[in-house]
């Protein structure tokens, strides 16, 4: 006579009785819809979800390769490391960009787990690669000069073009932040603009001083009235895309010659960072600035291009005292 079974299920037995009917068979684009679908029922940022679709997909693009895109269970720890070693070795990447790839692929395995959509996470506590700090692009005086003066003041796309460059000098602002900016966004006489699409979700406000103030109301007398509530529109009067403002730095860092940095709208934030740190501005202030949640960044900022540490060594040179 057969011994009874317990009616109580131990843990190993609950893992069966809820283990999805996809568990063994769900593929690669499958897995990657259902994952997209949830950042998107969460509520992530358009720019997060399109990091990941970007990201992924070259990903997917790679693992193809191995022919693993029939089963996602098929991809082990090993594969990763070979994706690694493939981006640093044949592609030449940086640190970097294979880290941010790694991120996105990180966040989809980590979905597919909690969901138990598979059974192992081959990045289950992956290491990202080592950046070596203090690596952080800037524009010089002299390049800031060049970059704005590249601009053709005769035309309405100059105009707005130099508004803009000189929109990211004057207030750190992300990119993403800057393409959901919208005219009632800038309060002139109150001498601050309002950052809504923000990476956190924090709303902030980031003062704009006289200069830029003058710049943004003969600005706003040329753009006129739109369809578009945005700041930054288009000959036709349409809002700009984000993919249209992110080549107008690149667009005049050639036009100038400039090299040596990347002409980005990331490194014109960097440079309002070291420009501010180097006026005096403090921790607290840069990051509300900034809109970062952590201090991390903004202490490399300060440990970069602090003037107070040079003037205080003068003092504490051990020098002195021989």
């Amino acid at each position: 006579m057969s011994k009874r079974r317990k009616n109580e299920l131990n843990p190993r037995e609950i893992d069966i009785a809820f283990e999805p009917l996809e568990y063994n068979t769900l593929t690669f684009d499958e897995a990657v819809n259902r994952f997209i679908a949830d950042a998107m029922r969460r509520g992530l940022r358009e720019a997060t979800v399109e990091y990941y679709q970007c990201k992924i997909g070259l990903f997917r693009r790679w693992i193809e390769t191995k022919d693993k895109t029939e089963n996602i269970n098929q991809i082990l720890r090993r594969d990763i490391d070979d994706y690694v070693d493939y981006m640093r070795e044949d592609c030449g990447f940086k640190n970097g960009t294979i880290n941010s790839r790694l991120r996105a692929v990180r966040a989809l395995f980590g979905f597919l787990k909690e969901s138990k959509f598979i059974s192992n996470n081959p990045m289950k506590g992956y290491q990202l690669l080592k950046l070596r700090s203090g690596n952080v692009e800037t524009f010089s005086v002299a390049q800031l000069n060049k970059l704005l003066n590249a601009t053709d003041k005769r035309t309405f796309t100059g105009v707005r073009d130099y508004t803009y460059m000189l929109l990211l000098l004057e207030t750190g602002i992300r990119l993403s932040e800057s393409a959901a900016i919208l005219v009632e966004d800038v309060k002139l006489s109150e001498g601050v603009l309002f950052v809504r699409h923000t990476k956190n979700n924090f709303h902030r406000y980031v003062p704009i001083q006289a200069k830029m103030r003058e710049q943004l109301q003969r600005y706003l007398k040329l753009r006129g009235t739109c369809e578009s509530d945005h700041l930054f529109v288009t000959l036709d009067g349409e809002s700009m895309q984000r993919s249209a403002l992110q080549k107008i730095v690149g667009k005049y860092g050639q036009a100038a010659g400039i090299k040596g940095v990347r002409c980005s709208p990331h490194t014109l934030r960097h440079t309002f960072a070291k420009l501010s740190v180097m006026n005096g501005a403090g921790v607290f202030e840069l990051q509300k600035i900034l809109g970062h949640s952590s201090m991390e960044m903004v202490r490399v900022y300060v440990n970069l291009y602090s003037n107070e540490v040079n003037e205080k060594h003068r003092d504490f040179s051990p020098l002195n005292s021989i």
